[in-house]
């Protein structure tokens, strides 16, 4: 069985919101999930905008995975079927290993709130270098519905029988 905490212990955030669209001023979903980190006691290290390439994420990401000051990273945007929702693609191939029931999860609770209209997510997680990596759909309400039901609870040491915390870089 994984260590469990007897107390909160917060963890360092980056999020990055992938559109070629939104500015900071319009990024409502970033925002969100700043603000949700924030209130639920964890420290947001880093947030930025970077624009549907998969070269460009992936650069970034790498950054955020190489760094000793950054333990997970939130990306939210890019997950659909256009020609820029290229984010799946950009992040598989730098996970160690891939969180399969993340995905799966998170479109099973989609589908409560949108129907059949969840298949279109292409939501992924995954762990590189002790950073573990949350891509998400980038509507607000998406971002709402993975944040409070998987994300928070499994980024919490106090959560048992296990979560991601022990897994996380020291």
């Amino acid at each position: 069985m994984s260590q469990v905490s007897a107390e909160f212990v917060p963890a360092h955030i980056a999020i990055l919101t992938v559109s070629s669209r939104r500015g900071e001023d319009e990024d409502t979903s970033g925002h969100y999930l700043r603000d949700a980190a924030l209130e639920a006691g964890h420290q947001v290290v880093d947030k930025t905008i970077v624009k549907e390439n998969m070269y460009a994420i992936r650069a970034r990401v790498s950054e955020w995975i190489a760094s000793d000051d950054i333990q997970v990273v939130l990306i939210n945007g890019g997950t659909g079927f256009t020609a820029g929702d290229v984010v799946p693609e950009a992040l598989l191939p730098l996970f160690d290993r891939e969180i399969a029931g993340f995905g799966e999860l998170f479109r099973m609770l989609s589908f409560e709130e949108i129907g059949t209209a969840m298949m279109q997510s292409r939501a992924v997680a995954g762990i590189a270098n002790q950073t573990l990596i949350f891509v998400i759909p980038g509507s607000t309400k998406a971002c709402r519905t993975a944040w409070e039901n998987i994300i928070v609870p499994q980024l919490d040491a106090r959560t048992r029988p296990c979560n991601f915390h022990p897994h996380l870089k020291k």
